[in-house]
């Protein structure tokens, strides 16, 4: 029997699907370790379809690589620990739901990656706080969120002047979080964020989460609760708009020539 070579020298890989369907955790996807020499006929078969395709393609660069079937492309893996956050999510969950993953774990193109993330960044993202941002600037798939760096990432206005304790405090509601979703590992982050089957613990500790993030925004011009979303968006716009403000403005390259 000809030697199946995938367990040693593959890695975990985890697309938008896999990070709401937590197969990362079980039998998962797997990709070839970047540079691996060391192969059997299974993973042969793989690399010289991936050679085939790469000679195949109108790019000179990407014809190129066929001289190396078995390096990525591009290396965009984080080194460490990091945050996935699927590209496309459900309307109806409350909440994007946020992996917290090791740098062993190979994320796809479907999924918004954030190194060195801290449980201070995870609790940012899985907050109400940010959650309001995306309803209003982010993107739809059909009805589905879209989620994108640019634009609802990037434009996002984290707290001012949060304090030390302001952090502390959110760090540990996101542990919380973490905790109450260890309670229940033979779910997936799909069942546990669906609005119809979220369990009571999962869902309590999330709005205390919601409250520290609130309380962090305080001495950005926040309230402790909001009575609307629409006032919570009207807030974040505003931050952003003085976040904006303190930026030194851009230089405008002016050239000499015809119009």
């Amino acid at each position: 029997m000809p030697w199946d070579d995938t367990q040693e020298i593959t890695q975990m890989t985890i697309n938008a699907i896999d990070c709401l369907g937590g197969e990362v955790t079980a039998s998962g996807r797997k990709t070839l370790i970047n540079g691996a020499t060391k192969t059997g006929m299974f993973t042969r078969r793989r690399v010289d379809a991936v050679r085939a395709w790469r000679q195949k393609r109108d790019r000179a660069a990407t014809r190129e690589l066929a001289n190396t079937p078995s390096t990525f492309a591009e290396v965009r893996q984080p080194t460490s620990d990091y945050l996935a956050l699927p590209t496309v999510s459900s309307i109806r969950r409350r909440y994007i739901p946020v992996a917290m993953l090791s740098s062993d774990v190979i994320a796809s193109n479907q999924v918004y990656v954030f190194p060195n993330a801290t449980l201070y960044d995870f609790g940012i993202v899985s907050s109400e706080m940010h959650m309001a941002w995306v309803r209003s600037v982010g993107g739809r798939l059909k009805s589905d969120y879209r989620y994108s760096a640019g634009i609802v990432y990037n434009n996002f206005p984290w707290p001012i002047d949060a304090t030390g304790k302001d952090k502390a405090a959110i760090a540990a509601a996101a542990q919380e979080v973490l905790r109450v979703r260890g309670q229940f590992s033979d779910s997936s982050l799909a069942d546990l964020y669906d609005p119809l089957s979220m369990p009571q613990a999962l869902l309590k500790a999330h709005h205390k989460l919601d409250k520290a993030v609130d309380k962090a925004y305080i001495s950005s011009g926040g309230k402790r609760s909001w009575p609307t979303e629409a006032q919570r968006v009207a807030f974040l716009f505003a931050l952003h708009q003085k976040i904006a403000s303190m930026l030194p403005p851009k230089k405008v390259s002016r050239k000499v020539g015809l119009i």
